[in-house]
Parts: C-alpha cells; structure tokens; sequence
C-alpha cells in the first residue's frame, strides 16, 4: 500500500478538491478521500494532481522532423515526403531508441498512456523481419524501458493512394493484403503495459473490402479501431471521385465505426458524416498542433461534440509532445472558426485528455481518480511563471489555459513513480537520448 497526498486534485468535478489523501494497492487506486490531514508517511504531491493524460494519436519516428520541415513553406504532400525520409533510414533498434527517448518525452509531459499508430513494420522494400513484428516489438518495449502504458494500433496499408500501388518507402507500410496483414497482427503480443489495437491507415491506403476485413478483425476481438478521416479536402476528392461517396460514409458502410472506433483529424466532414459518426459511438480525436503545422484546417468539433461524439486528443507528429497545449486548441481552435468563446468547461476539455482518450485505447479503467482506477497521477507545479498568481477557484482554468508540459513535476503510471519532482526515473538524460537518437536516424 502507498498513499499520496494531494495539495489540490481534479476529481472530475468543475473545481479541484483540496487536500486530498490518494491510496494506491499495487496498480490501483483504493481510496480517495476529501480534506485529509496528510500522514506522515504519504508521498506529498506539490500542486494539482490530474488523472494521467491519454495521447491517443502519434506517430513516434516523426519526432525527428521537428524543427526540420518548416523552411520553405511547402504542404502536407511535401512534409510526407521528408517523414518517407525518415521511415525509410529506420532499424528495429534505432526506431526502440527513438521511440524509448520520444515516450520519455510523453512521461515527462504527463502523458501515462500512448496510442501508437504503427505502419512501419517491414525492411526497406517491403522485405519481412525475420521476425515480422520486429519493429512493433521495438516499440512495445520502448514504451516499457520508459514507463508508459501503450496500445499500438496496428495499421493496414494496402495502398500509395486510391488505386494506386505503393511506392519507394511506402513498401515498407504494406502487407500486400489483408490477410497477410491479419496473419502477422495476430502475432503481436500483449503485455500488462500493451494492448494491441488495429488501424485502417486511411480511405486512401486501405480499399473498401479491405477496409471490413480490418473492421471484422478488429471487432471479434474487442479491440480499439483507430484510422484517420478526411485530414485534407484532397482525400475527400479522390474518395469521391472513386466510390461516389465522403471518406465517413465508406467507413461505416464496410462496418469501421462503432464504439470501439475513433477518427483521427475528423476535419472535413458534411453533416451527414457527422451524423454517422456520433450514431455509432465513434470517439474523434483531434490532434490542433499537428492539424495546424500542416495547415489543414480547423475541424467541427463542437458539431461532432454536440451530435453525441466522446472527443479525444493526441500530439500525432510530435511537433510539440504537450497535452496542455493539444486540449486547450480544441476550445481555442473553435472560438477562431466561430468567433466565440466559451464552447467546453476546463473539466470537459480535461476529460477528453484522460477518461475519454484512455477508453479510446482500451484502457477502461484508467483516466480518473477514484477507487478501482488505474493508479495513474499526474501533479503540475504551481510554481512556474505561467501559473503564478492562480487562484483556487479558478485553478482548474489556470491548468487548462496556461500550464506547459514543463510544469508536470510528478508522474505515477500503475502505481509506479516515473517522474519525480520533474525528472525521468528510469531514463537518466531524456534530451541526451533524443539528441543521440535523432542523431543516429538521420546520419
């Protein structure tokens, strides 16, 4: 048994609690109790404790073109050009390296569980791994060795565009179809830090019959189905100049959407798309910093909210690994395209990055801080400039719209402490590993 007492909590509720005693068995929180005195022997936790944050989208090997792909302006087409680059130099063990120093990174930020969605599986060319779960392993153990929990989400990607063959760096993204897909993606092993999940790259990648193989898979075993919607007003182009109908309605006609479904991006729908994804339940998550460094545009999400979708958030491309920053652009985002304010309560926005984006995953239980939760905590200083001079009324407010993920001073990931008092416990030199891992891939 440890118990950690909490200067002020968010417990769900439109205010933080304070002084609150968190009692944790193991892995789970057993105890939550209101205006305690703090024992002795508790670990104090010096700020506002949240429930761990979930980034439900990423895309860990991009975390190298950060910084390099700004010059020159450019577009989403060009920008994937240099991440082929990228996908193209990577090895089992330099993509463990980086993705080891990237969930680091995630730690340090409060993140406790990643979606990772995987499609680099195969050698340069398209040649198989002696092991053919070579490069999702390396990321399985990269979430381990830096103590996060993660689903990866297996990615089909049968395509280099509607209709197209696969390309250059694109061969190592496919398994030629979907049965070969589904034969290797069986093979992936879970563990008590791993789920594994299944992703339809997108309509592009990914041909209508396919796409209900991938669906059926997912579904006979319960498990999370992420794939990315509509990201550019091209994809809906090609999509419809090819079925006759938007990326959200080829989905749910081959049986892609659905409870345990979430769409990434989400940014060019009809209201018709809209309406089909919250009456099947499907989560949306919303990525802003990438979405906005790729210039693709401000989706509906107060729509999709409104209609009944659960909203999600996730740093996708790694241009900045903050979730602070991620949940606030969904409220900021939508007061530029609407020109109001006001559109989600921090405790809204605050759900959508941790209960929400963990069910996302597959992680039920973890999220929030009650008894029978996963024993995840995230404490954020209140000590930095950007917090200075918060007040307890509105604490939960000056978290939400000013923190920064360098404000994360503790973090506990199933009851064990993997930063403390701003440091990473089990990586010694986090930007010492991503310098040198960096480094290495693009030498």
């Amino acid at each position: 048994m440890t118990s950690y007492f909490a200067d002020h909590t968010w417990l769900g509720d439109e205010q933080v609690a304070d002084n609150v005693l968190i009692t944790v068995d193991g892995d789970t929180i057993t105890a939550v109790q209101r205006d305690a005195a703090r024992p002795a022997d508790a670990t104090h936790l010096k700020g506002v404790t949240l429930p761990g944050l979930a980034n439900a989208h990423s895309h860990a090997f991009h975390r190298a073109l950060r910084g390099r792909t700004h010059r020159g302006g450019g577009s989403f087409w060009t920008w994937r050009e240099d991440m082929y680059a990228v996908a193209e130099c990577l090895t089992p063990d330099s993509y463990y390296a980086l993705a080891r120093a990237t969930y680091a990174e995630m730690a340090l930020a409060g993140i406790t569980c990643v979606g990772e969605f995987h499609y680099l599986h195969h050698l340069p060319g398209g040649t198989r791994y002696d092991d053919p779960n070579a490069m999702g392993a390396a990321l399985i153990a990269a979430a381990h060795a830096a103590g996060i929990r993660i689903t990866l989400l297996d990615t089909c990607y049968l395509t280099g565009g509607v209709g197209q063959e696969l390309q250059g760096p694109q061969l190592r993204f496919g398994d030629g179809d979907t049965a070969t897909w589904a034969e290797r993606a069986d093979k992936l092993a879970a563990a008590p830090h791993a789920k594994i999940g299944a992703a339809i790259h997108s309509v592009r990648a990914v041909p209508p019959d396919s796409i209900a193989a991938v669906a059926e898979w997912a579904a006979q075993r319960d498990t999370p189905l992420h794939f990315h919607l509509s990201e550019q007003r091209a994809e809906n182009d090609a999509c419809l100049q090819a079925y006759g109908t938007t990326p959200t309605r080829l989905l749910a006609e081959h049986g892609a959407l659905g409870a345990n479904a979430t769409a990434v991006h989400a940014t060019h729908l009809t209201h018709t798309d809209i309406t089909d994804l919250a009456g099947t339940g499907t989560t949306v998550c919303i990525t802003p910093t990438t979405e906005r460094d790729l210039a693709d545009g401000i989706g509906p999400a107060r729509e999709l909210a409104d209609a009944g979708c659960a909203l999600s958030v996730g740093s996708d491309s790694n241009a900045i690994v903050d979730i602070f920053e991620e949940t606030r652009a969904v409220e900021l985002d939508e007061r530029l395209r609407s020109e109001k304010r006001g559109h989600w309560t921090a405790a809204q926005l605050l759900t959508a990055a941790t209960a929400d984006g963990h069910r996302a995953l597959g992680w039920s239980t973890a999220g929030r801080i009650a008894p029978g939760a996963a024993a995840d905590l995230v404490t954020v200083s209140l000590d930095s400039v950007r917090l200075a001079g918060a007040e307890p009324e509105t604490l939960l407010e000056s978290v939400v719209f000013a923190a920064h993920a360098g404000d994360v001073r503790d973090v506990v990931v199933s009851g064990r402490q993997v930063v403390a008092d701003g440091r990473h416990t089990m990586v010694d030199d986090v930007p010492a590993a991503l310098h040198a891992a960096i480094k290495d891939t693009l030498a």
